[in-house]
């Protein structure tokens, strides 16, 4: 599925996220470098449905994506193949190392099922944080 403009209210700084999987859709702020960073690319194809387009000004598909990640992993000489879905857990990961707690990591991913979420927090060195004060 394409990123669309639609998806964007670049005037108040949000972004719709339509999820697969039966999972919640929700909204997200966009940010300052983030906000200079699309009304950038909105300039440069002002008539444009979406948001990222190929050489061919065709939609960025799924496929083209992952492709694409997976030739900077090697160009970066990782040791592991990189797959679209492993932004999606170091997402998760980075929240749960940072203190964020387990709810609020299920709906900023948008996890229907907590059971969904819990291996981010698990693992978290941070999950015992604040237990002890002094």
């Amino acid at each position: 599925m394409s990123l669309r403009w639609s998806q964007f209210d670049l005037k108040h700084g949000l972004f719709y996220v339509v999820r697969r999987k039966n999972s919640i859709d929700s909204s997200y702020p966009l940010y300052g470098v983030e906000m200079r960073a699309l009304q950038k690319i909105r300039r440069e194809s002002p008539g444009a449905q979406f948001v990222f387009l190929s050489e061919r000004n065709a939609p960025m598909t799924d496929s083209a994506f992952r492709k694409m990640l997976y030739r900077t992993g090697e160009a970066a000489k990782l040791s592991l193949p990189v797959h679209p879905h492993m932004l999606r857990h170091s997402c998760g990961f980075k929240l749960a190392n940072d203190g964020q707690d387990t709810r609020s990591i299920q709906y900023y991913l948008g996890h229907k099922n907590i059971q969904n979420t819990v291996p981010y927090t698990q693992i978290s060195p941070s999950r015992f944080k604040g237990f002890w004060k002094d």
